[in-house]
């Protein structure tokens, strides 16, 4: 990269910022929230910006860093490798990201190491959640698979997702249909890929040009 190497405008965080180029080993992620807040951050799909989705009804934090992976869509091909759900969620591929040292600012982008996932169905939708280590992490970096993290950091996500919109007195939406290693990983987020290039693709690359 040279000093005439930037943007001149913030890009969008889903449609300006890259995949990766080690993908999907090493993933960019940028992160909507940490595992400090009781608000549920999303981004805002049109602005780019992020903005405030719901307070978090229970007292569950979230155990990780948890955003997305830039240039994904969870479309047909997600829904392929989700047995069970009718379509994916629309959204781009959510990742969480775990970390020694806490990092308390959310609205960053960093590289993590894929290593696995969880196989979530949000009311019928494929709602994937990829698992990734934090990059040149000093505790968690020589993790190449989700066989190698702590058992208890699984279960706690497996909870959070399991347990973060459920109303009392109505019955659970959310159904966790199992975690997987890096192979699945790796093909869940070619297919988010492919579902985002065929999606956005032509027109990202339209208003490029304009």
């Amino acid at each position: 990269m040279t000093d005439h190497d930037f943007s001149r405008w913030r890009p969008h965080p889903w449609h300006g910022l890259e995949l990766g180029a080690d993908a999907p080993r090493i993933v960019n992620a940028y992160i909507e929230i940490t595992p400090f807040d009781m608000i549920k951050y999303e981004i805002d799909k049109v602005s780019g910006y992020l903005r405030v989705d719901r307070p978090q009804r229970s007292s569950s934090h979230p155990p990780a860093l948890y955003g997305f992976i830039p240039k994904t869509y969870c479309g047909p091909r997600i829904a392929k490798l989700a047995p069970g759900s009718e379509r994916g969620d629309g959204d781009p591929l959510d990742i969480c990201v775990v970390s020694e040292r806490p990092i308390e600012r959310s609205e960053v982008i960093l590289r993590a190491r894929v290593i696995g996932g969880i196989k979530l169905l949000d009311r019928g939708e494929a709602d994937d959640k990829i698992i990734g280590v934090l990059e040149g992490d000093y505790v968690w970096d020589h993790v190449k698979d989700i066989s190698q993290l702590a058992p208890v950091l699984v279960e706690r996500l497996e909870h959070y997702f399991g347990t973060y919109k459920l109303v009392p007195g109505e019955p659970n939406k959310m159904v966790i249909s199992g975690k997987y290693g890096f192979d699945h990983a790796k093909s869940v987020i070619e297919a988010a890929s492919a579902d985002y290039q065929e999606k956005f693709g032509d027109a990202t690359e339209e208003r490029r040009r304009s």
